[in-house]
């Protein structure tokens, strides 16, 4: 089972070294390519405000962040959605820096995100091998991939997890096929193995051996029983 996790964030500014941190999560689950409908999403309460460059991006307000959960409160419950699992992420290292950095703000002997996880795939980096000398940010990918349906008149870490998720199986070859179901299979079964059904549906023309094609193919299987001593499947055992 390959379990993918598409996560975003938002942040107060650019730099945890400057004192921003972390005020959006958003993470949607893969598995086996295809969205499950599992998500972990929280709004985060900073205890500073945003850069005006940051809130004219994101648009969430410190009023509208007073009373949400700090980070301490949600950890558990993160690393317990995101363990084990491959972690996509557009830009990995700027979402893995601020992260980390709230991590460490709880404890320097917490184990950091790339440690919880399987694995951290940048898919910035798989933007830019696949189109190399072109802009590869999250909305010119949309733009080229033709990602609709999504109102992006402010950025959000889940909506853009959302987004992200789509532009990833788009470049990267699609969902996979779909799995068929018991009843599903039944019917194909049905539908192929019927006798003369799918023959007469098709209008597929029969031939009939001569009797001269049946004797010399008789005298086939007789030769085979001959030199290997065991009956080949078809042979007339009254021959």
């Amino acid at each position: 089972m390959l379990r993918q996790i598409i996560l975003d964030t938002e942040t107060t500014g650019l730099d945890p070294k400057s004192g921003h941190r972390v005020i959006e999560i958003g993470c949607i689950e893969l598995i086996n390519r295809k969205f499950t409908g599992e998500q972990f999403h929280v709004y985060l309460n900073p205890d500073r405000d945003s850069d005006e460059a940051a809130l004219e991006v994101h648009g969430l307000t410190t009023e509208f962040l007073s009373d949400k959960p700090r980070f301490e409160e949600i950890y558990d419950d993160f690393v317990t959605f995101i363990k084990e699992s491959e972690l996509l992420i557009h830009n990995a290292e700027f979402d893995i820096k601020f992260l980390d950095h709230e991590i460490n703000l709880l404890s320097k002997n917490l184990p950091l995100v790339a440690e919880c996880v399987s694995k951290v795939t940048d898919t910035l980096q798989i933007a830019r091998e696949k189109h190399p000398g072109q802009r590869n940010s999250l909305d010119a990918l949309v733009k080229r991939y033709e990602i609709g349906g999504y109102d992006r008149e402010l950025h959000g870490a889940l909506l853009d997890s959302q987004i992200l998720g789509d532009v990833y199986l788009s470049m990267t070859g699609g969902q996979s096929a779909l799995d068929f179901t018991d009843s599903t299979s039944e019917q194909l079964i049905e539908k192929t193995e019927i006798d003369g059904q799918l023959s007469s549906k098709l209008n597929l023309k029969v031939v009939e051996l001569s009797d001269n094609e049946v004797k010399e193919h008789e005298e086939y299987l007789l030769r085979m029983k001959e030199e290997t001593g065991t009956d080949p499947i078809g042979l007339n055992k009254n021959v």
